[in-house]
């Protein structure tokens, strides 16, 4: 396997990248990945604020919860904070977490670096199955069904950014794909 090339001096600069999409899409590895390809960069775990909270965490459901909705743009303000203080410091961050629905605006509106991209990664949603089916963590279960969250972010989410199809892709395939069209991703 070949070392991914360098990346161009006009990307490679501190920015700010979000990445998100549903529960098994690989924002991950994708993430990781795409990081990696910066000399200098942060991957950004937003689901490890979320797991900061030790007692009092409610989680996210289908009905809706007026504490969980505030613990997740409370999670999203201190993603935000971070991200900037990074960039102010030279590095690249790659944000990754659920970033969807009526939340994406808000975290966007709350990072002041620039430049700033998305990349929803969309897979098809029996990939996103299969994907479910062979991880050792689960993001669905009882509460969420892959084909309603991922037509809940498909109708919810604002279609802003890469919108990226990465079902037939491996993670570095789609990290290159990213990386050729990070102006498109390009928000803010």
């Amino acid at each position: 396997m070949t070392a991914p090339s360098p990346l161009p001096p006009e990307v490679d600069v501190p920015q700010v990248v979000v990445v998100t999409g549903v529960m098994a899409a690989g924002k991950s590895t994708v993430s990781q990945l795409l990081a990696e390809r910066f000399s200098r960069a942060v991957h950004l775990r937003g689901d490890v604020f979320r797991r900061f909270v030790v007692s009092g965490r409610v989680e996210m459901s289908p009905q809706g919860d007026d504490e969980a909705e505030r613990q997740l743009a409370l999670r999203h303000t201190i993603a935000a904070r971070t991200a900037d203080s990074y960039v102010e410091a030279g590095f690249t961050v790659v944000v990754q977490d659920l970033f969807v629905g009526e939340t994406l605006a808000p975290f966007l509106d709350q990072v002041r670096s620039r430049p700033v991209s998305l990349v929803m990664l969309a897979p098809d949603v029996a990939v996103v199955m299969q994907r479910e089916s062979e991880r050792t963590k689960v993001g669905y279960g009882d509460l969420w069904s892959v084909r309603d969250f991922d037509h809940m972010v498909r109708t919810k989410t604002p279609r802003i950014g890469l919108w990226l199809d990465s079902s037939q892709q491996t993670p570095d395939e789609t990290v290159d794909e990213v990386v050729r069209r990070l102006a498109e991703a390009r928000v803010a």
